[in-house]
């Protein structure tokens, strides 16, 4: 699943993870995260930190009070990376972490390492 309220990196990120053999279930608005993650029960979120509305470290910390979606391992993805961020971001639950602009093999490494594990 694919948390990202900006069209293009939402649609970059869904494209890339097509062209390598993933299914995605692209997500535009905070609000719509966690019940959508219910229904899915995706095997990886990708979460960007920077929601129009929401935090995504909001989100992650509710995630992993769910029942059914704590397991799901997160990846986060912000452009706003200032220090301590990183901690913050993975205290709330998140198991990887990566800033913008991402590019695609660190991006396609983190999804596999994250889906391996």
């Amino acid at each position: 699943m694919v948390v990202e309220d900006n069209d293009l990196n939402r649609k970059l990120f869904c494209d890339v993870l097509k062209a390598n053999g993933f299914e995605v279930e692209p997500v535009a608005e905070g609000d719509k995260v966690l019940s959508t993650a219910r229904q899915v029960v995706p095997d990886l979120i990708i979460m960007d930190i920077q929601l129009g509305g929401v935090s995504g470290v909001d989100l992650i910390e509710a995630a992993k009070r769910d029942r059914v979606l704590r397991k799901i391992p997160v990846l986060a993805v912000t452009a706003f990376a200032a220090k301590g961020d990183e901690e913050r971001i993975r205290a709330a639950g998140a198991a990887a972490y990566l800033s913008k602009p991402v590019s695609i093999s660190p991006f396609m490494s983190a999804v596999r390492a994250l889906l391996a594990a």
